[in-house]
């Protein structure tokens, strides 16, 4: 049976921020490879070329929701980054942060991670997620041999790719049929900090494997 679409009032001056919300719906309702403009328009309650007077394409609109979700993840990293302990320690909070984003804010995961964005098209979402990387690449240099920003990202990105493998199991089912549910997220968590933990231990096998 077919969903009715929901429209609602915007107020006047506010009708970017409405389409990026009404992007951020629909990206959680069909996928962001179903998304369209034409359906957030509708959903906002706007003729379909009221949009492109704010965004020149999907392309752009879907960068303008990217560049929120890359923000609200780096103040989740800030947090993480934050806490008491060794670098270890927060480097793993970090890691159990991105999960945790990708359970609570899926929408705004798949836009960032999945919208196959060419990111240097787009100024403000490309300096978003350099701002993610080199946080963590700053925390990181005390693990690296005499802190070679180099060594370090080379850890933050191998870092990323136990979060992100653990962040697409929790949202694939691994951990529990229902990806949000409290047991499925402290599951991956667990997994996740153990994971990231073991890398930093052994990260001397890394970056000799890697020159």
């Amino acid at each position: 049976m077919a969903t009715k679409t929901r429209a609602r009032p915007y107020h006047h001056g506010d009708l970017r921020e409405a389409l990026v919300e009404a992007t951020f719906e629909l990206v959680q309702e069909k996928g962001v490879h179903a998304f369209s403009v034409a359906e957030a328009a509708r959903r906002t309650g706007v003729s379909a070329g009221a949009p492109y007077r704010h965004f020149a394409d999907r392309g752009e609109l879907l960068a303008e929701a990217a560049t929120r979700a890359a923000e609200e993840l780096r103040a989740r990293f800030a947090a993480a980054l934050d806490t008491p302990g060794n670098v270890a320690g927060r480097l793993a909070a970090a890691a159990v942060a991105y999960v945790r984003f990708a359970a609570e804010r899926r929408a705004m995961f798949e836009v960032l991670f999945g919208a196959g964005l060419e990111k240097a098209r787009y100024p403000r979402l490309e300096e978003a997620t350099y701002g993610l990387l080199a946080d963590l690449v700053e925390a990181a240099l005390p693990l690296a041999p005499g802190r070679d920003p180099q060594a370090a990202a080379s850890l933050v990105l191998a870092m990323g790719g136990l979060a992100q493998g653990h962040a697409t199991l929790l949202l694939d089912h691994a951990f529990g049929t229902d990806a949000q549910s409290v047991s499925a997220v402290e599951e991956a968590e667990l997994r996740v900090a153990a994971a990231t933990r073991a890398l930093v231990r052994g990260r001397s096998v890394l970056f000799s494997e890697l020159g």
